[in-house]
């Protein structure tokens, strides 16, 4: 699953060197914790801008659904383009969440223990793009956005089952194609970044408190010592 994630690198940065796009996109505070509910970087497409840089709300209800309606963080892709709940958004507006990295969490005999994904050569790849799908959400320009799943690559798997789908960012101008809805289409074109480029640590568990909010919350720790139960 994807419940927690780091994006530090600007998103001016991003837009330069992902997308050609030297318009401002509107720089915000790293974010070393970022937890469901709150106003996540997206990027995505409509028939009017090829791309666009947006904040989004963590958590995906249509518009079409009632008050009381679930509002899911992630969404299995096995079950995206065919649920009622998402196939709409799958087939039109799909999108990217850039990140440095994720967390997953791993039981242990004493606890959960979290441990931190990302790239092993940040200079070359510096992000990586999970694929998401948006909805509308009320008045004017605001959205609401979920993260596909989907089951763990081996090399992840002693960490947990499920991971988020990170795509390879050379698929990307293909994923936001609104215009491209086939469903096997869709999955031919969204070619996955070989876990090879990725990396995963145990991180303290100050994580587990959204509010604790900065780069040491990226640091190894020995998982073995006292750092990997403190909180």
């Amino acid at each position: 699953m994807c419940g927690r994630f780091a994006l530090h690198t600007p998103r001016s940065r991003i837009a330069t060197r992902y997308f050609d796009l030297q318009l401002p996109v509107g720089d915000v505070h790293a974010a070393y914790n970022t937890a469901p509910g709150g106003q996540i970087t997206t990027v995505y497409a409509t028939s009017e801008a090829p791309v666009t840089f947006g904040f989004s709300r963590w958590g995906f209800r249509p518009p079409w659904a009632k008050e009381d309606a679930p509002k899911p963080i992630n969404i299995r892709a096995e079950k995206a383009a065919i649920s009622p709940y998402f196939r709409s958004a799958f087939a039109h507006r799909r999108c990217l969440v850039p990140a440095n990295g994720w967390y997953e969490w791993r039981r242990t005999e004493s606890g959960k223990q979290p441990y931190y994904i990302t790239l092993k050569d940040p200079d070359h790849d510096e992000v990586v793009f999970f694929a998401g799908l948006w909805e509308p959400a009320g008045e004017g320009t605001d959205t609401c956005c979920a993260i596909l799943t989907e089951p763990v690559s081996p090399a992840f798997s002693f960490i947990h089952d499920r991971q988020p789908v990170v795509l390879d960012s050379e698929c990307r101008w293909q994923w936001l194609d609104p215009e491209l809805s086939d469903r096997e289409m869709l999955r031919k074109v969204a070619r996955r970044l070989d876990p090879e480029r990725l990396t995963g640590y145990p991180v303290s568990t100050r994580v587990n408190r959204p509010a604790n909010d900065d780069p040491g919350l990226l640091e190894p720790i020995d998982d073995s010592g006292p750092e990997a139960t403190r909180s």
